[in-house]
């Protein structure tokens, strides 16, 4: 829920929903409006191949990390809820096969790469077995539990060519749409004056996304929920560190507190995402003595870049005041 632009509707939508389901451990700013939610095992309780994250890697490597330990008697596993949940709203009844449902889903994926789902494995390790069996490499998952630290494949390949469907082969570092946009870029530019200011986001090392919130370790120190300002707006907003400001957008608005720095340019004001957990049904104990404010409740859902059809998430913009009271958010 504080994830997304205008996080202020989407949170009153699902407020209205007649019937709402969440699979999650934590009763967070989402999950506080599910009428059922279902548990769902730790990270140490599940297996773990990466697939994003190998796309930043230096090296073409493949590891599988098992579970540390077993879930809890009775809970099952998250792809098994997300099977019976299928089953059900499908008309399967209250107590579908799981067996039968996560064969039929090997056997197809099997079939598309022409290879014969290992009967021994089930759910997530054998689609698994099944594409690591289907790649380039010829591995298997029993290769990589065989390998704890994981197998390196060497050295990084191009592929450029193989992905490419620009008319020329070749990266085209400006492309016609973008070289036609530049003169809107610049009109836009020109927009935000006289005091105008425009936000945008900012991760920190220990608060990449919002869950990471509700851990002690990544908590500590200094608040990082501050907005930050040049030191020439600060002068000129009349405010000093620490002290809150209110941030308006179309959207909405929050109170936050100020950080001064010649980090940003002035004009512009940074507010870390991922934050905003004072909010009623949330059960984050850690994560609720730290709760920030949603920066999402600024975005505009209406700002869309017309190049890309992204939705707007940096140079929105805003106004500044400065206030003097504790630093909430605004209803």
């Amino acid at each position: 829920m504080v994830s997304t632009p205008n996080a202020g509707r989407l949170d009153a939508a699902l407020a209205s929903l007649e019937f709402m389901v969440s699979v999650d451990i934590y009763v967070n700013e989402t999950t506080r409006h599910a009428d059922v939610i279902l548990p769902a095992p730790s990270p140490v309780e599940k297996s773990h191949y990466d697939l994003a994250l190998y796309m930043f890697a230096i090296r073409n490597v493949a590891n599988y990390s098992p579970p540390l330990m077993d879930p809890p008697d009775g809970m099952l596993h998250e792809w098994e809820t997300l099977l019976a949940l299928m089953a059900i709203a499908a008309g399967q009844g209250a107590d579908p096969d799981l067996q039968a449902l996560d064969d039929l889903i090997a056997g197809e994926l099997g079939r598309l790469n022409g290879t014969e789902p290992d009967g021994e494995l089930r759910g997530p390790e054998r689609l698994l077995d099944i594409m690591l069996r289907a790649g380039p490499y010829g591995l298997s998952l029993a290769d990589l539990i065989a390998a704890p630290h994981g197998i390196d494949l060497g050295a990084l390949e191009p592929r450029l060519p193989e992905v490419l469907r620009t008319p020329t082969g070749l990266v085209e570092l400006a492309p016609a749409q973008i070289v036609a946009d530049v003169p809107r870029l610049r009109e836009a530019m020109g927009e935000h004056v006289n005091g105008g200011m425009v936000l945008i986001g900012r991760r920190d090392l220990r608060s990449n996304n919002s869950w990471m919130h509700n851990l002690p370790l990544l908590v500590n120190g200094p608040e990082r929920c501050t907005a930050w300002l040049h030191p020439d707006d600060a002068a000129r907003l009349c405010v000093a560190d620490g002290e809150p400001v209110r941030v308006t957008s179309r959207a909405g608005a929050i109170v936050v507190p100020v950080e001064v720095t010649e980090d940003v340019m002035p004009g512009v004001v940074s507010i870390p995402h991922g934050w905003g957990h004072a909010v009623d049904g949330v059960r984050l104990q850690v994560a609720g003595a730290h709760a920030g404010v949603n920066s999402n409740i600024l975005a505009d859902e209406t700002l869309i870049d017309p190049v890309s059809g992204n939705a707007v998430l940096n140079g929105i913009p805003v106004e500044l005041a400065a206030v003097r009271q504790p630093a909430a958010v605004l209803a």
